[in-house]
């Protein structure tokens, strides 16, 4: 283990994997996704080397997708329905669900290596945006917090991109390589 490889444990694991073809808010889980190098989620509706979100598409259609993975923490799910909201993996658009690492405290640029053989490249943080009050009213709100210095804390996950293929399955230990250098801080992507 190097210097810039974070210690997850064995408790980082792939706790659900999600895909859908069509451009809808949530995602059917499924036994296991392949991802593609440089594209995303094989099969998922934003598969491809520029931006595929439907409302980001419509603006810029040839900047680079630097959003084919979005990864969430189960953690959330958690805490979420302490505050009454019952939230299942790939039900807010995820394509994996983590337990036992936080993603929201992972500095731009961190790979993790997903089981096996595939690795994705943290990009920035998701946005939520309207969609997830149509899902259950209230919960944008529930997914954004206040940090002491009255910033935003966007807390529905975060984006990457595929650098190294592979089936991911639930199940599957995550390890989180840090890149090297100063840590750069998530912004939204």
């Amino acid at each position: 283990m190097t210097e810039q490889t974070q210690a997850t444990g064995t408790s980082a694991r792939v706790a659900a994997v999600a895909a859908d073809g069509e451009h809808r808010f949530g995602k059917p889980c499924r036994d296991w996704i392949r991802l593609i190098a440089g594209l995303g989620v094989e099969g998922d509706a934003h598969l491809g080397v520029t931006v595929q979100h439907l409302s980001r598409k419509a603006k810029a259609p040839s900047i680079a997708n630097l959003r084919q993975v979005h990864l969430i923490h189960a953690e959330l799910f958690d805490e979420l329905a302490g505050r009454g909201f019952a939230v299942a993996p790939g039900e807010i658009g995820e394509n994996v669900t983590t337990r036992g690492i936080a993603l929201l405290d992972l500095p731009e640029g961190t790979i993790l290596r997903l089981g096996d053989e595939a690795r994705v490249r943290v990009t920035g943080l998701r946005n939520p945006c309207g969609q997830i009050d149509r899902f259950q009213k209230g919960l944008m709100a529930a997914t954004l917090d206040k940090a002491t210095d009255g910033s935003l804390i966007r807390k529905a996950g975060v984006m990457a991109v595929v650098v190294t293929g592979g089936i991911v399955r639930p199940g599957d230990a995550i390890q989180a390589e840090l890149p090297a250098g100063a840590p750069r801080a998530l912004q939204m992507v």
